[in-house]
């Protein structure tokens, strides 16, 4: 079974190695990220509006969401076009591990506010807003590299007026994180990891 997968991956390596080079880079360009930790898997490009942040919109601010949801089917939502939402980010609860699924330049449909979508990035982290044992070590500290770098790219302060929860979007209907999400911690973390 092993051998066999070697030998199915040798030969699309090989298949692709047949490609033109300008196909081969697009290719490459179309997977890049913009936080180099994550993984490219794009949500549903009817799930977002293209755009050209930040000359179209100032990036402001990192709002923090709970799926509540696995991360896969976060992600089979995202990917969704009927579902009508998606997240710049996704991070797995286990391992930190971080999907990027809408473009930072582009206006992912997270805050359930127009003008706060325009303005930020959301990031959604795998986990129940009443289940604390999702909020692992590896989610906060994955998610404040995250935070941090994000926040040095794009020139917002490391504070709680512009890293914020879900539940404090104006005109939203949603708790998360909720109560159980440590904010002192969270902070101190995106501040030790960060660049400044």
């Amino acid at each position: 079974m092993e051998r066999r997968r070697i030998l199915q991956g040798a030969a699309v390596a090989a298949a692709g190695a047949l490609l033109p080079a300008s196909v081969r880079a697009a290719a490459a360009t179309t997977g890049a990220t913009d936080y180099p930790a994550s993984h490219w898997v794009p949500a549903s490009a009817s799930n977002y509006t293209p755009s050209s942040r930040p000359s179209a919109y100032p990036v402001q601010y990192v709002i923090i969401h709970v799926t509540q949801e696995t991360f896969s089917k976060t992600v089979s939502i995202f990917q969704n076009p009927a579902k009508q939402v998606s997240a710049h980010y996704v991070v797995r609860s286990g391992d930190g591990y971080v999907n990027q699924m809408v473009r930072e330049k582009d206006v992912a449909w997270h805050a359930g506010n127009w003008d706060y979508n325009t303005r930020s990035i959301g990031i959604e982290h795998e986990g129940w807003v009443d289940q604390p044992a999702y909020f692992t070590d590896s989610l906060y500290e994955q998610s404040a590299l995250l935070t941090a770098n994000i926040c040095d790219r794009h020139n917002i302060p490391k504070d709680r007026a512009h890293i914020l929860g879900h539940v404090e979007v104006p005109g939203t209907d949603h708790t998360d994180p909720g109560p159980h999400w440590d904010w002192v911690r969270y902070i101190r973390l995106v501040n030790l990891l960060g660049a400044g």
